[in-house]
Parts: structure tokens; sequence; C-alpha cells
């Protein structure tokens, strides 16, 4: 991939839960994430005890490594997504095009030398914590949000939900 290309990868700081992951997969692929790199052991562990992470559908590479700043693809800025003091809110963070977005254990924090070496650490404004799989999803939304050209309208509708859904608003609906 061209380092004019956007980008964005995942980093799951040691992530525990099998869940998590596979919600951030899932997340990935809607927002097109480009692949999910994971350190630590506590997912190996977990993961063949949960059948749905495996993901096979799933065209989004999920890589094991245990230093992102090596395995993370050239010209990629490092963003910390964390609770942190003088962090940047989300709201008001503007997505570099080619980025690495590294969030921290469901039971931690990213660590200090990670904070220092990143490009941007960023915070969701919320009361209380979000779990992982749900901060992963508020970030990857905003970016796509942010970003020029996103696909709306109904045939963007039509390619992205289940298929047994077929619903559509009434004519005046919204007007009642």
């Amino acid at each position: 991939m061209s380092v004019d290309q956007p980008l964005a990868v995942i980093g799951l700081t040691n992530p525990q839960s099998p869940s998590n992951v596979g919600s951030v997969l899932r997340a990935a692929r809607c927002f097109a994430a480009d692949q999910i790199l994971f350190s630590g052991t506590r997912f190996e562990r977990a993961r063949k005890f949960h059948t749905d992470t495996q993901a096979a559908d799933n065209p989004v590479p999920l890589i094991h490594c245990e230093d992102f700043f090596h395995a993370i693809p050239e010209d990629c800025a490092v963003v910390c997504v964390d609770l942190i003091e003088g962090a940047t809110p989300l709201s008001d963070f503007e997505h570099p095009p080619r980025a690495l977005y590294l969030f921290g254990p469901e039971d931690g924090s990213i660590d200090q030398a990670t904070i220092d070496r990143a490009d941007h650490v960023v915070y969701i404004p919320t009361i209380g914590c979000l779990n992982l799989a749900a901060t992963a999803n508020v970030v990857l939304y905003d970016r796509a949000a942010k970003r020029p050209k996103v696909a709306v309208g109904d045939d963007q509708i039509r390619l992205s939900r289940d298929q047994n859904n077929a619903t559509r608003v009434k004519k005046g609906a919204s007007e009642e």
C-alpha cells in the first residue's frame, strides 16, 4: 500500500476478552480499518475457548506483535486512545490520514512510555469509561464521519444492512 493512501490500523494492548476482540474485528470491517495488531498473551490463551473470534469471513488481518512501534506501516501517526490527563477530546481531534490507533487493555491503561512516544493522545468525553470494543467503534466512526466522501444514502444502507432487514421510513413519518 502506498504511503499516499489512507490507512487505519488498530492496536490492542494485551486485550483480555475474546468477545471484545471479536467486536473490534467487526468494527474494523464495518469502518474499513486495514488491520488489527495486538500485544500480550491473554487474548491468545482465551480465544481458544471462544469460537467466534476467528472471524474467517473477516478480511481484516488480526496480527500478534510485541512492539507496536516496530510493527506499524510506514508513515503512520501513533494515536493513543485512553482516559489520559492532558489528552485531546475526540470531538476536537483531526485524524491523520495514516494512523495506528492504540487502545489500552480492558483492565488498565496504556503505559507511560507508549504515551510519551505517541504523536497524539485522545479521549472520548464520557461519564465513566467505555469498554474496549465500544471505544474502538466510536473512534472508527469518528474517523469515518470526519473524512470526505463518506458513503451515505439508501444505496449504502442496502449494502450494509442484514439480509433480514428491508424496513423503510414511511413518507412523511418524520413530520408527524
